[in-house]
């Protein structure tokens, strides 16, 4: 192989190693988001059935204050 085909290989190695590196960091950063978004979600869950619960509860003391006209 000559020498500048080795250099051009070498350099194209290069490119390739800084590609995987940044796309590493890349990963971990949607990872991350990742996290969050389902932590987020989780915590709107749990707010929707407490809020369910709540508007249950109204529901019945309604209907029951109507059963009692």
């Amino acid at each position: 192989m000559e020498q500048n085909d080795l250099q051009a290989l070498m350099g194209r190695l290069e490119l390739l190693i800084d590609r995987v590196e940044q796309l590493k960091r890349q990963n971990g950063l949607l990872l991350a988001q990742e996290k969050t978004w389902r932590e987020e979600r989780a915590h709107l869950i749990e707010k929707n059935e407490i809020a369910r619960h709540k508007v249950e509860s109204m529901i019945s003391r309604l209907k029951a204050l109507e059963q009692d006209s």
